[in-house]
């Protein structure tokens, strides 16, 4: 059995992602629903919340690394080589299967505590093709195939915007860049009169930001390094959901992990928000397309969430922290992906889509 110094992380990720459930339920806040709500209604308060949350995290993160707490090369978001084609391909894949389902991986832990129980079939699906492309049947392809056409970093200086500058112009600009990009995403959500009389809202934000550096902290200086050696690591709901399921079935020592810890406080804590406002019950599938699209969409945010390297936390406030290249590549495609998921709910499969515009062609010529 692991020592009580060993369950630190873990511990540690179920009070962080308990606290970053309760909040997002309480204040009803949905990545994919931010990317709708620009997209679809030219409503960009929600996505500005999630700006705020990746601000303020920037800051408290770089921080952490300009003062030497934490180390940027140890993190799985900055190797010296990065995977493009991978990270384009799976965030495509994670933005579709987003779009069919109604919600990330995250969103569908919040709604599992709320007793949604179409998002356990979500879960359970994500989990399982996530852990089958990390380490699983697909893992040969994502390794042999899709990482080995990454793109390698000039003298193997790690993939984060702050390294990559000083490299270029010859002297540390990690201070100047953090201050700019952390300030002006901070002052861009304040910037908008309606998210100050939202204080729900932005109390969520602040609660993302804040726990993302916190998870920093956690896995980066209060494990045991020498009981349960770990990369240092911070909110992600992708290869994090996968491992919970692992260890929910094969392996007890994996609850240890600050990820898997993460996974069952955020249902955690989403429970006891809905709970408190009485918004806790079951519900299920409405009818067989229903779930069909759920299973789908969950099939493509497990293995797309693997390849781009994360999901909209994970990418987008996590990997954005460090300033990550990967960053703006997944976070990009992610929206396009969500973009073309709502055409294909909205207008149908693609094949009527064809059909319908080949028809119209066809009426327009012979008239």
């Amino acid at each position: 059995m692991p020592s009580l110094a060993a369950w630190v992380p873990g511990l540690g990720g179920f009070a962080i992602g308990a606290a970053a459930g309760f909040a997002v339920r309480h204040a009803k806040l949905c990545s994919f629903g931010a990317i709708e709500d620009a997209l679809m209604g030219g409503d960009s308060r929600r996505l500005r919340i999630f700006g705020l949350a990746l601000g303020i995290a920037i800051l408290g993160t770089q921080t952490l690394i300009i003062g030497g707490i934490l180390d940027p090369g140890l993190t799985t978001y900055t190797s010296p080589a990065l995977p493009l084609v991978s990270i384009l391909i799976g965030s495509l894949m994670f933005g579709a299967g987003m779009a069919l389902v109604g919600t990330c991986g995250f969103g569908s832990l919040v709604r599992l505590g709320a007793g949604d129980l179409r998002s356990l079939i979500v879960i359970l699906v994500l989990g399982a093709t996530a852990y089958a492309t990390l380490r699983g049947v697909l893992a040969n392809l994502r390794i042999d195939v899709l990482e080995r056409l990454s793109i390698a970093m000039p003298d193997r200086v790690s993939s984060d915007m702050a390294s990559l500058s000083s490299h270029a112009l010859g002297f540390e600009v990690r201070a100047i860049l953090t201050i700019a990009a952390g300030t002006g995403l901070c002052l861009l959500a304040l910037g908008d009169a309606r998210l100050r009389h939202a204080p729900r809202l932005l109390s969520a934000g602040i609660a993302l930001g804040v726990l993302t550096i916190a998870g920093w902290i956690v896995t980066g200086s209060l494990g045991d390094e020498f009981d349960v050696p770990s990369r240092p690591q911070s909110l992600t709901f992708v290869s994090t959901i996968g491992k919970a399921l692992y260890a929910g079935v094969l392996n007890v020592s994996s609850f240890t992990d600050f990820g898997v810890g993460s996974v069952f406080g955020v249902v955690a804590g989403a429970c006891l928000a809905a709970w408190r406002s009485t918004e806790l019950r079951w519900e299920a599938f409405d009818d067989d397309h229903e779930m069909r699209r759920h299973l789908v969409g969950a099939g493509l945010m497990g293995v797309g969430g693997i390849l781009a390297g994360g999901c909209t936390i994970g990418q987008g406030i996590t990997a954005g922290s460090m300033l990550a290249l990967s960053w703006p590549f997944a976070v990009g495609g992610m929206v396009l992906g969500a973009r073309l998921g709502i055409a294909l709910l909205v207008d149908g499969p693609v094949s009527e889509i064809v059909q319908r515009s080949w028809a119209s062609l066809r009426s327009k010529i012979n008239h």
